[in-house]
């Protein structure tokens, strides 16, 4: 059971006073990061703004005072923006809790029974065809906003999305797509021009 200690219990017998600085100016700058991205998510999947800084307040404790590494930084991901959209459409907030524990759950038995290394076995074509299927996705949920269009209720199938967005095209905002363009271009570019501040501050 000693591996499946927190390090948290280990790095404080060492823990020095310019680690706490570097890890103070560290959760700073990530949180200016995460907590912005945090609202975005929540929106997108479809909950209020506040729900995603819940979540990512409480999680990201939960995931320093538990993980597994001194240098480990938790944040929230898009990847699963799609999966809690579908979920809050068709089940509600209620069944989102629910699906939550229970991915909860299956963690930690996955963790007990030590099955994280199963995943060298996932062909490598299945992992990449599996982000690059959710980066199209989350693209086209996107595409309401970037345009502005009027229109209810985005349909979770992504063949309805698109059929949808075709019928409201004549509602696009030139404010809304100028500002998307404007925001697109500092992501691609501001890398090329400064590495050292992440473009996440900019927009």
């Amino acid at each position: 059971m000693s591996k499946l200690s927190p390090k948290l219990f280990t790095t404080l017998k060492d823990y020095s006073k310019k680690q706490f600085i570097n890890d103070i100016s560290a959760g700073i700058i990530v949180a200016i990061i995460a907590l912005p991205l945090s609202i975005a998510l929540a929106i997108a999947s479809g909950v209020s703004p506040e729900r995603g800084i819940y979540t990512a307040i409480i999680a990201g404790f939960i995931i320093s005072l538990l993980g597994g590494s001194r240098v480990q930084i938790g944040g929230p991901t898009g990847a699963f923006m799609v999966i809690v959209y579908g979920i809050v459409t068709k089940f509600g907030m209620d069944g989102l809790i629910i699906a939550t524990a229970m991915a909860g759950i299956i963690m930690i038995l996955f963790g007990l029974l030590k099955l994280g290394s199963i995943i060298k076995y996932i062909p490598y074509p299945v992992t990449t065809g599996f982000t690059s299927g959710i980066a199209v996705v989350i693209f086209s949920s996107q595409m309401k906003d970037f345009f502005g269009l009027n229109m209810g209720a985005i349909p979770v199938e992504f063949i309805g999305k698109w059929g949808e967005y075709f019928k409201s095209a004549n509602t696009i905002s030139s404010q809304a797509t100028l500002i998307g363009v404007i925001t697109l271009l500092i992501i691609i570019f501001w890398p090329k021009v400064n590495k050292k501040i992440p473009v996440s501050l900019l927009h």
